[in-house]
């Protein structure tokens, strides 16, 4: 397994289990973030699921423009969150914008992680 496909594993991994503890705990996070509605967490998790799953299959295929696309959706899932701990429009709690900010961090993180593997991976292919 080389450098980019352990970097989409582990996006894939932490994907798709916030997916699932977004699902399974969205009237505890809703209470933690001091919001009313708790649709927004499994729909959020949901979707997190669906992400997972096309990072999986690219994890074999390692199809350039799809990696890019994925870097490129973790690159806005930063910037969301960015905005959302900048303006705060929601009244979040303390302890959530915390939640999103550290969230915000690790996506970050496997962004770069990502678009290092995929330079390693296609610069390797070109020698």
């Amino acid at each position: 397994m080389n450098k980019l496909q352990k970097a989409l594993k582990a996006n894939a991994l932490f994907s798709s289990m916030s997916g699932i503890l977004l699902i399974l705990f969205n009237c505890q996070l809703a209470d933690l973030f001091g919001v009313s509605c708790n649709t927004v967490f499994w729909i959020v998790g949901l979707i997190l699921i669906y992400f997972s799953g096309t990072i999986w299959y690219e994890i074999e295929k390692q199809r350039h423009v799809a990696v890019i696309w994925i870097i490129i959706q973790d690159f806005t899932w930063v910037l969301g969150s960015f905005f959302l701990l900048l303006y705060n429009p929601y009244n979040i709690t303390l302890a959530g914008n915390i939640v999103i900010g550290f969230i915000a961090l690790i996506v970050l993180v496997m962004a770069l992680n990502q678009i290092v593997g995929l330079k390693n991976t296609f610069y390797s292919l070109e020698n």
